[in-house]
């Protein structure tokens, strides 16, 4: 890829369901799209995807492709790249962006949309990125409905564990939570959902067949389960938005959009997980479009007052 000479219409940053939902309806806008993606999406791991109307079902890579496709379709492009630093030219609103890659590259855009997502920051015991999306597992409306009615483990004592167990045991009557401390409330709260509380520190798994067979603890017992929930600590993958000085929401939290997914640096639009960490597929795609509506939208007022000066 060679340094562009003009702008882009827009720039997307990260080429997932919400980038490439926002690059599919700004194309068909008769926009000039450039999506650039670092192919690193979170769920990569994942045979599957699910609750997304039409595609249930499909691989993750296989709806990227597809999404590729369609928007290429529309004259829209996808080039694979690291973006490493996005700063504004100019003080005018209308003066645009560049986007400094990995390999030396500078696109330069008029609008920016960032969709680069997060990554799952999981436990720090072994075995568990091994497993991760097999039989390790965080969201149970895209992976519990395929090991239903088998034992299930819940990974004790992080921040969502109890809400996970509360959860899970929609999908199975044998669910434990296995270690960390927990207060009578939450105890009671189990009780009555049916869960087991196992105590004792989670070490290991115990894996024969290359399927999960139990949570091992400290003390070398062994909790049984075909499936581990790990409630992980989402990353926001927001080091370009960060270094825009775009506003957060509380004390250091998500970046702070509106409904349509526009950050506080004027022209810079965050879609998917990078702001919404619970956004399953459909919703970051959905969050794209909308954030799409508003980028073009956005650009035809920028003409407006440029053609009436």
């Amino acid at each position: 890829m060679s340094t562009m000479s003009t702008r882009e219409d827009v720039v997307i940053i990260g080429g997932g369901a919400g980038g490439l939902n926002a690059a599919l309806v700004l194309a068909r806008a008769r926009r000039r799209v450039l999506v650039i993606d670092s192919g690193k999406p979170r769920n990569a791991p994942a045979r599957e995807m699910h609750g997304f109307l039409s595609r249930d079902g499909m691989p993750p890579a296989e709806l990227l492709a597809t999404g590729r496709a369609e928007v290429e379709r529309y004259g829209g492009r996808v080039v694979r790249g690291e973006v490493r630093a996005l700063t504004r030219e100019g003080d005018g609103y209308g003066d645009g962006y560049a986007a400094r890659l990995a390999d030396g590259t500078t696109v330069r855009a008029r609008r920016v949309v960032v969709a680069t997502g997060l990554r799952d920051e999981l436990p720090d015991v072994p075995g568990l990125r091994e497993r991760w999306a097999r039989d390790v597992l965080h969201c149970p409306y895209c992976h519990a409905w395929e090991v239903r009615d088998r034992p299930f483990a819940v990974f004790g004592g992080l921040p969502g564990s109890v809400h996970q167990a509360l959860l899970v045991r929609q999908w199975s009557e044998d669910v434990s939570l296995v270690g960390g401390s927990l207060s009578a409330e939450d105890r009671a709260r189990l009780a009555a959902r049916g869960v087991r509380i196992v105590e004792g520190e989670p070490v290991g798994l115990a894996v024969e067949d290359d399927a999960l067979r139990g949570v091992r603890l400290a003390d070398g017992t062994v909790v049984p389960c075909a499936a581990l929930f790990v409630a992980t600590r989402p990353v926001p993958n927001d080091a370009l938005l960060t270094g825009l000085g775009c506003e957060r929401d509380g004390n250091g939290g998500r970046v702070r959009v509106d409904a349509s997914g526009l950050t506080s640096a004027p022209g810079v639009w965050a879609v998917g997980n990078v702001a919404e960490y619970g956004a399953h597929v459909v919703a970051a795609a959905a969050a794209g479009a909308k954030a799409a509506l508003a980028v073009n939208m956005d650009l035809i007022e920028e003409d407006v007052k440029e053609y009436a000066r």
